[in-house]
């Protein structure tokens, strides 16, 4: 039999899955404060679809969901965010966004669980010796540890772990928060991350020189009210700063404008234990509300930099997306500038919901740069947002987001001293040659970041994977080849035409608030800026269009979710018959079962499939069709769509299904696709059939399963065109 595959369709299924024995999970309320009117009825009705539909969801008895944010759009359509539990622990990767209509009825649910959970929630290991197991990995000086056992659904198939958080200090003497998770039940260590956001990636270094004056500041007065004070930045040149006036002759670098943001004098000290905490540096006061003087002779000249920071990442959020600071709530964030002796680096803190940064390393310039501050408090977005993890694909669209709105708070600003452009820190001249961190245009150009998109790039440090969301954005923006900004290759050798940076932003902003969730991957975020797209400017917009072009571009492929609702035939007759399976075996010859309505899996379109394989023991499966292939054409191609689901792990090709063209006696294999190659739903493959021009030929697809976990290769709307 079968093991069952449920269907991980973003859209709610027709049918409501019964849990056998069980009751509907139930819904908790988040802590805090009631939301307004319209937040509660969205909330209220969220909580009841969830409980009507466990399918949509993908949850089982023992599951447990929290309200963690709520947005309601103007026409009254609510977007509800659930953290999950499970028998009392976190779900890692387990939340979901419910989408539902204005009078309260499930539209859709975006989330990456796969399936309902079922698993022991029995440790074999202890807390204190995951802590010891994850121990191994801190670099710097430990200060206090926590271990909170998780079940974590990122992976091929889901786990118990420990999530160890090793609070310190860094070996680079940044705040650290490590992460790390310990299997549960055998001990090993798995994915790690720091959630301190830091701007440059481990290990980059640059030029060094003369260090920078080290003299402390005085402590300041109660603020008392606003006024408007004059800058003299080292990065951003003269400026307006927003100050709090504490008397006729005393002021502090402290926004009552914008949330009480406060630049503080971290005196060249570095966070000790846990991360800095709401009184740590001291005030930066001035009696003439006149601060710095564009050199680094004055220490009030970098906390300029960093108030303006400040400033333009608040006023790009609240004018451009109506975002009231960094968490929506009203509460501006905290800067900390001259962290350390020679710190040459920057960064975001979420657990304390500040900023510091270092004054560079000897000979080098500070890091008080306008895209620097938007790309680390962006990050804060993120975390209050979608909340993407720190790895696989996850971790690239969240360093992507930071890089793109850093990028748009720099336009926003428009400073003359810092002219936007789509380069990720060139002020701060990382390489000592003028040249900055990365280039949206062509990420590759700093030899590490990846412009297109491929299966292998959830490997890579979430400061390299972010290429391809950067690519993608500025394909989406500029377009591509060559512009005043730079010059942009496409990965599939397409012309792509820009929309603009405010349609741009819009669009990735809405996806990540709105759509996107903790274990989104790069097809996820298409699918998610696809659905923007079309709430913001119609499923016929050209912006949507522009959205689908530009993934394509970045080689993220096709997924159920179109500007069109769903995706037209290729261009040309169908030269295959039954090509969707709705008449059942019709048309195809191949293994008994292999062509279903099962709904133990679930069709990308209409209601029969072909599911190969899926059986957990040593089994071939295999569906064929006879073909003829026109002299005349001028591009013939095989297409279909594919969705591998497996209980394998790791990157070894244990059970594969070939894609093969049997022309006479010969088998050419066009294409083998393995479990390393999982897919969260639905993709699109599409492979050159031109060797076989004027031919007849049987198109056939070969599933083979080993003996142990199994794996699913699903297969829909095929086709054969001439081109």
């Amino acid at each position: 039999m079968k093991r069952p595959l449920l269907n991980s369709s973003l859209t709610l299924a027709v049918s409501t899955l019964v849990i056998a024995g069980a009751g509907v999970p139930a819904v908790a309320a988040a802590p805090g404060p009631q939301p307004q009117a319209s937040h509660s009825k969205a909330v209220q009705d969220a909580n009841a679809q969830v409980a009507a539909h466990p399918d949509a969801v993908k949850a089982g008895a023992d599951d447990r969901f929290v309200v963690t944010n709520v947005q309601v759009d103007a026409d009254g359509t609510r977007h509800v965010h659930f953290n999950r539990t499970y028998r009392g622990l976190p779900v890692r990767g387990g939340d979901v966004v419910v989408h539902s209509a204005p009078n309260g009825t499930l539209d859709s649910t975006s989330l990456t669980q796969a399936a309902p959970l079922s698993l022991s929630v029995t440790p074999s290991v202890t807390d204190q010796q995951a802590i010891a197991k994850a121990a191994k990995l801190f670099h710097g000086t430990r200060g206090s540890s926590t271990a909170v056992l998780t079940v974590d659904v990122t992976g091929a198939s889901p786990k118990l772990v420990w999530e160890v958080v090793l609070n310190g200090t860094g070996a680079d003497r940044a705040p650290s928060h490590l992460h790390v998770l310990v299997d549960a039940v055998t001990g090993a260590t798995g994915q790690s991350w720091d959630s301190f956001s830091a701007f440059l990636p481990d290990g980059t270094k640059r030029a060094k020189g003369k260090a920078a004056p080290i003299a402390v500041s005085a402590p300041a007065a109660l603020a008392a009210a606003a006024s408007t004070g004059t800058g003299k930045g080292y990065q951003v040149g003269n400026v307006s700063v927003s100050t709090t006036q504490n008397s006729t002759t005393s002021y502090t670098l402290k926004d009552p404008v914008r949330g009480n943001g406060e630049t503080r004098d971290a005196q060249n000290q570095t966070a000790t234990n846990d991360s800095p905490p709401a009184g740590w540096g001291v005030a930066f006061n001035d009696a003439d509300n006149v601060w710095g003087n564009n050199a680094l002779t004055d220490r009030a000249t970098v906390a300029v930099d960093a108030h303006y920071g400040i400033q333009a990442t608040w006023d790009f959020y609240k004018n451009v997306l109506g975002r009231n600071g960094i968490k929506n709530d009203g509460v501006g964030a905290r800067s900390f500038v001259h962290y350390g002796t020679n710190y040459d680096n920057a960064g975001w803190d979420d657990a304390s919901f500040a900023m510091i940064y270092g004054d560079g390393a000897v000979g080098s310039k500070p890091f008080t740069e306008i895209d620097v501050a938007g790309h680390e408090m962006s990050h804060g977005v993120t975390a209050a947002t979608a909340g993407l993890i720190y790895s696989g694909d996850a971790g690239g669209l969240n360093e992507a987001t930071s890089d793109i709105m850093g990028t748009m708070v720099e336009f926003n600003a428009n400073s003359p001293a810092d002219a936007p452009d789509y380069l990720i820190g060139e002020k701060i001249d990382i390489n000592g040659n003028g040249t900055p961190l990365r280039w949206m245009d062509d990420p590759s150009k700093d030899g590490k970041s990846v412009k297109c998109w491929s299966s292998t790039t959830k490997n890579l440090n979430p400061h390299y994977s972010s290429g391809v969301g950067n690519h993608f954005f500025y394909l989406l923006a500029v377009g591509s080849g060559q512009s005043q900004w730079g010059n942009s290759p496409t990965c599939d050798g397409s012309t792509v035409a820009g929309i603009g940076n405010d349609a741009s932003t819009k669009i990735w902003y809405r996806a990540l608030s709105v759509y996107m969730t903790s274990n989104t991957d790069y097809p996820g975020a298409r699918t998610a800026t696809v659905k923007a797209a079309k709430d913001l400017y119609g499923a016929g917009s050209t912006q949507c269009a522009a959205v689908e072009k530009a993934w394509s571009a970045v080689s993220v492929a096709p997924t159920a979710t179109t500007c069109g609702g769903t995706t037209p035939p290729p261009t040309g007759d169908n030269l295959l018959l039954n090509p969707g399976f709705e008449s059942g075996a019709t048309s195809w010859t191949g293994s008994s079962g292999v062509i279903t309505n099962d709904a133990g899996a679930a069709p990308r379109t209409g209601s029969y499939y072909a599911w190969l394989d899926g059986y957990g023991s040593a089994h071939t499966d295999t569906l064929s069709q006879s073909v003829s292939i026109p002299a005349t054409a001028t591009a013939p191609k095989l297409t279909f769509w594919n969705r591998i689901s497996t209980a394998e792990t790791g990157t070894t090709a244990y059970d594969t299904l070939k894609v093969q063209v049997v022309n006479g006696t010969t088998t050419t294999t066009l294409a083998t696709y393995s479990n390393a190659d999982a897919t969260s739903g639905y993709v699109q493959r599409t492979l050159d059939l031109s060797a076989f021009k004027g031919k007849t030929v049987t198109i056939k697809f070969t599933g083979t399963e080993d003996s142990s976990l199994q794996t699913s290769f699903l297969i829909d709307d095929t086709s054969v065109t001439a081109g």
